[in-house]
């Protein structure tokens, strides 16, 4: 797990290193601070910051981090979900997986009603690759007006440039704040107004902060430099008199009574080797306690309640990798009755799917699989997963995966995900060219099929690693194993800043 750990460390530095020391450089010359420095200078001193999708573009064309920091900071004592471009990785400019990025911090802000703060010094779209940005990027824009009209707070800092679509970020934001001799905010720059109309014009008349603070009223707030802005942003967040809608955490819970460190060692190198999932969660559970439910029923899966840092929680967690009918049955029962509770649920991942063969086919796996897979979609709490180990085929489903929106979703660095396990699709793709050939009569290449099946093998499992799943925003980031406790617990504390209310009904059919 350390060795794993250490990957993950250097993929974070490549993100921190933003466009390389060149341009880092070019930056400081310039008197500005990096986008990480900023979100220092703005969150509440020695507070924790939440960095979400940090390798967001990783395996791709584009640097690690995709030119943006999104995360969860407090602010004057209020959670916030804040944006930062990175202006150091083509003056900010927003590629396909920016936008992707973007867009996930909007909709954590939206559906757990936490105030948005952008951190703005972008040039706009990466132009060569603006056929991937210009019409979904107009989702952008429809997130800040539709977080305005629900009530929850906007705040646009401008360091530099906003320019193009990226002018209706503080167009649209609720609050805004501009820099003296630094906010360039326009539809068009001076050379494209020169092309569409011949009229000359300069920055500074054009978009410049003074401008717009005493001109044409866009900028609400005229700061005289960043640490001046920033401190700015802390004082407008200070006024907004945020309130959670949820109920607050239960007062001085007790810490675990195991050690955060003998969570390195419980998940097997070899997935095939079972762990039991409640070594995790009594090292993540208040004082350690944890209330099973049905313990001796469909033991393949763990089921009860707990808390964490005070806050009431549903766990689910995979014992044996195999999900059964009995433990899809037992799942249904346990999320209808945390709806009735209004108390959120945690997924613990590790899962090789639901089981197959005659005898369970017959005994009705998929309409139980189906009941468990339907609780969980029209479950009304809030669900956080995390892949702990193995989440595959429609156990991951059934365990609440990405396109189940969970409020949050993080994984360990042991963590895989996939249709299925490398080894077993490899195999699968094997028997049915095998049984192709038979059809047609003719020898099967052995030698060939050895290739493929080991081309295939290592394909599939590079693809199952969180490394590139996180690259492709299939989660919100890889964590170390010792901070899951810190980690639930901001994101309790974030999913409690919206009402917190289950489902009373309205699972649809359940197939019994």
């Amino acid at each position: 797990m350390l060795e794993r750990l250490a990957e993950l460390a250097a993929e974070h530095e490549r993100a921190i290193a933003g466009g390389g020391p060149k341009y880092v450089r070019r930056h400081r010359e310039r008197g500005k601070l990096l986008a990480r420095e900023r979100i220092e200078l703005l969150v509440d001193e020695d507070s924790p910051f939440l960095e979400l999708s940090a390798l967001a573009a990783w395996g791709s064309d584009y640097p690690v981090g995709a030119s943006m920091v999104t995360g969860i900071g407090v602010i004057e004592g209020t959670e916030c979900v804040i944006t930062a471009n990175d202006p150091t990785v083509r003056g900010g400019a927003s590629n396909p997986w920016t936008l992707r990025k973007a867009l996930r911090a909007n909709e954590i802000a939206r559906v757990n009603r936490l105030p948005l703060v952008s951190l703005v010094e972008s040039g706009g779209a990466d132009l060569p690759s603006q056929k991937e940005i210009f019409i979904p990027g107009g989702a952008l824009f429809r997130d800040l007006t539709r977080l305005s009209a629900e009530g929850v707070p906007t705040v646009a800092v401008v360091f530099g440039n906003s320019t193009a679509g990226g002018a209706y970020i503080p167009g649209m934001s609720d609050h805004v704040i501009m820099v003296e001799g630094r906010s360039k905010v326009f539809l068009g720059g001076p050379p494209l107004v020169r092309m569409a109309t011949g009229e000359e014009s300069d920055d500074e008349s054009l978009g410049g902060a003074d401008m717009h603070a005493r001109v044409s009223g866009l900028a609400d707030y005229f700061a005289a430099d960043e640490q001046d802005a920033l401190r700015t942003a802390r004082r407008v967040v200070a006024r907004l008199s945020w309130r959670k809608a949820g109920p607050a955490p239960r007062a001085c819970p007790a810490p675990p009574r195991y050690d955060e460190d003998g969570l390195l060692d419980i998940v097997p190198a070899d997935l095939r080797e079972p762990f039991d999932p409640r070594e995790v969660i009594v090292r993540i559970a208040d004082d350690s306690q944890f209330d099973e439910f049905k313990p001796l029923y469909g033991p393949s899966l763990v089921t009860g309640w707990a808390q964490v840092h005070g806050y009431p929680v549903g766990v689910l967690a995979n014992a044996q990798g195999v999900l059964f009918s009995a433990e899809s049955q037992k799942a249904a029962q346990f999320i209808q009755l945390a709806n009735q509770r209004d108390i959120p649920l945690l997924f613990l991942h590790n899962t090789t799917g639901y089981m197959v063969g005659r005898e369970y086919e017959q005994g009705g796996i998929i309409k139980h699989g189906a009941m468990m897979i339907n609780a969980v979609a029209n479950s009304r709490v809030p669900h956080i997963s995390l892949l702990l180990g193995a989440s595959y085929g429609a156990g991951h489903y059934g365990m609440c995966g990405r396109a189940f929106d969970p409020r949050f979703l993080f994984a360990w660095p042991t963590a895989k995900s996939a249709v299925m396990g490398a080894a077993q699709l490899a195999g699968v793709l094997s028997i049915v060219a095998r049984q192709s050939a038979a059809a047609r009569g003719l020898p099967y290449d052995e030698e060939a099929d050895g290739a493929l099946r080991a081309a295939v093998e290592a394909q599939i499992e590079a693809e199952s690693l969180p490394l590139f799943l996180s690259g492709r925003l299939y989660d919100d980031g890889v964590i170390d194993p010792r901070d899951t406790r810190t980690v639930l617990g901001i994101c309790l504390s974030a999913v409690h800043s919206a009402p917190v209310e289950g489902a009373r009904g309205g699972f649809g059919v359940f197939r019994m």
